[in-house]
């Protein structure tokens, strides 16, 4: 007898959908959905720094991008990172950086003036520092993109995830 049941595992998918459609499950970028809804109607902030544009043009990619005139929200984004030491020689040079960030965001509607949604998205990374000067400052670059794409598709996510923002 085995202990391995094909049928079960064919069966899983489809109770998935069930318990997802009694839950009140509703995918993000379906017609309707907040993903949908958002699309093109957020007018992100300007950015006044390298890592906020790298942050404000991963949002409009996400988010889509809208003027001031015809969105119906307004994201104001704050990011700040710290970069820090992280693997140390016994001869005290540095093998390693990590690179902390922090975005603090609110969305208000442009209609009323009120705050929809805010919170802060943080999160972190890393790169090395043993190759050359050159490596080295392109890793760093590379690093902070990549924080940047971490911490935008946080923002995203959690307005998304806002079902009030859908009507």
């Amino acid at each position: 007898m085995s202990l391995f049941n094909r049928r079960t595992l064919l069966l899983m998918p489809l109770a998935a959908c069930f318990l997802g459609a009694a839950c009140g499950f509703q995918p993000v970028y379906a017609p309707g959905g907040t993903g949908s809804q958002l699309y093109g109607k957020v007018a992100v902030s300007e950015p006044n720094n390298v890592d906020s544009y790298l942050l404000v043009q991963n949002l409009e990619q996400r988010l889509g991008r809208s003027a001031d005139a015809v969105s119906k929200y307004k994201l104001d984004v704050r990011v700040t990172t710290v970069t820090r030491r992280a693997a140390i020689t016994t001869t005290n040079e540095t093998q390693r950086y990590t690179i902390d960030g922090r975005a603090q965001y609110t969305l208000r509607s442009n209609a009323t003036g009120q705050i929809v949604a805010s919170g802060t998205a943080t999160d972190f990374v890393a790169y090395s520092a043993a190759g050359s000067t050159v490596s080295t400052l392109a890793d760093e670059r590379d690093a902070k993109d990549r924080l940047m794409v971490i911490l935008s598709s946080q923002i995203v996510n959690r307005l998304n995830s806002k079902p009030d923002l859908a009507t």
